[in-house]
């Protein structure tokens, strides 16, 4: 009977140092870290994985999880700078860093750290106004990003990021802005038209300068090229009137006769082909134009040469020949003949 005691007591042993070796060990998940406290005092932190606690003396204070996490921020109302009131909601990321601070440093930690982040909303946005906060937005995180970061310090957390999710003025508001915004894009319309008519009326007056300016030098160029060919017609006309006088010079009076005859031919030529002469008039003797000719008519028989006229003096050999024309018409002679007996 003694013996079967006894062995009762070993096993009712053996069971509580099993039991007092499951109390003391402490499994601890990923992703979060347990405090240890002693008598109601903090004195570690336990970290992932398998751990030892003196069971009845050390207890299990916090569990923390040091994950990064979400804190949604609810909307609230906020007023500019320039008295304009708006609605605005957010979130907010931040992670634990010091699981003994932030168990032992604030109460509530999510609900100190939502409050924190309302009150440094209003206070960021209502520095500003409601255009520069419209458009801002960047801006208007990296403030709260710094000011709560900075406040939540001593609570061993680190806000990573604070974001405003929406901005939304009220319906007033919203519809003035679109009015305004609405004017603005009018008169850019309107600047943009008026510059393309400007621009376009320079280009006009560009092509006009150019186009005046192309056709002043044409003008130019003909000018010149006309006066250049005066000037050779020039050169020619008084060639021939020099080789004329030459030949005169040389007792040849035939020349100045075919060169009287070509005149009056081309004028007669330049009289017959104008367009609206039906009637013409004569201011000039018909004779001298038939003397003129003769005279040509002389000068070919002394080049193509003529058997039966004497090689002394042309004069002699030029008579004037009547010209009759009809009964009643007079015969003419020529005015470059030379009268018999001078």
């Amino acid at each position: 009977m003694d013996f079967a005691g006894l062995d009762i007591v070993v096993i009712a042993l053996v069971v509580l140092v099993v039991l007092i070796l499951f109390a003391g060990i402490k499994t601890i998940p990923q992703g979060y870290q347990y405090t240890v406290e002693r008598f109601g005092r903090y004195t570690r932190t336990l970290q992932p994985g398998l751990n030892l606690i003196i069971p009845f003396i050390d207890r299990i204070g916090a569990k923390m999880n040091v994950m990064e996490q979400v804190l949604d921020i609810p909307t609230q109302e906020v007023i500019t700078r320039d008295n304009a009131s708006v609605s605005a909601d957010g979130v907010a990321f931040y992670q634990i860093l010091n699981p003994a601070q932030a168990a032992y440093q604030v109460a509530n930690l999510q609900n100190a750290i939502l409050n924190l982040t309302m009150t440094n909303i209003r206070s960021v946005m209502g520095s500003m106004d409601l255009d520069e906060l419209l458009s801002n937005r960047d801006v208007i995180n990296d403030k709260l990003l710094r000011v709560v970061d900075e406040a939540a310090n001593p609570w061993g957390i680190k806000i990573t990021r604070v974001e405003i999710k929406d901005i939304a003025p009220p319906k007033d508001l919203v519809d003035s802005m679109g009015r305004q915004m609405k004017a603005e894009r009018e008169k850019r319309a309107q600047v943009l038209e008026a510059e393309g008519a400007r621009n376009a009326q320079i280009l006009r007056a560009e092509g006009a300068k150019q186009s005046a300016i192309l056709e002043a030098e044409g003008q130019r160029e003909a000018a010149f090229r006309d006066a250049e060919a005066r000037e050779r017609l020039a050169e020619a006309e008084a060639k021939a009137t020099k080789m004329v006088s030459e030949a005169i010079a040389a007792g040849d009076v035939q020349a100045i006769n075919y060169f009287v005859a070509q005149k009056y031919t081309e004028a007669m030529a330049a009289i017959g082909k104008a367009p609206n002469s039906k009637i013409v008039l004569m201011p000039m003797e018909a004779s001298s134009l038939i003397g003129s000719l003769g005279g040509i008519g002389a000068i070919a028989k002394e080049v193509f040469g003529n058997g039966s006229a004497p090689a002394g003096n042309p004069q002699r050999n030029r008579q004037s020949t009547p010209v009759t024309t009809g009964a009643s018409t007079p015969a003419f002679r020529n005015p470059f003949d030379t009268p018999q007996g001078s």
